[in-house]
């Protein structure tokens, strides 16, 4: 569990049954995947590091899909500090 605090911070500040809270870091979850996504997805088109960025930008949105999943089991009670 100290190894998932330490990678992946902000899903552990949910409260269990916290709206709020779980709102607000699915929104910041979601707006950075995409902007983050947007920018990797027009340096994937410069040929010579195309493949590097299409890496770096699957690794992003892979975290970003593994801290939403974590920010809903938190939200629900799955998980327990």
């Amino acid at each position: 569990m100290d190894l998932l605090k330490t990678i992946w911070p902000t899903p552990f500040k949910i409260k269990e049954k916290d709206v709020a809270g779980f709102i607000v870091q699915l929104l910041i979850l979601v707006v950075v995947c995409a902007i983050v996504g947007f920018c990797i997805g027009l340096l994937a088109k410069i040929k010579i590091v195309g493949l590097i960025f299409g890496l770096f930008g699957t690794l992003v949105e892979i975290y970003g899909l593994v801290g939403i999943v974590l920010c809903i089991l938190k939200f629900v009670g799955v998980l327990k500090d």
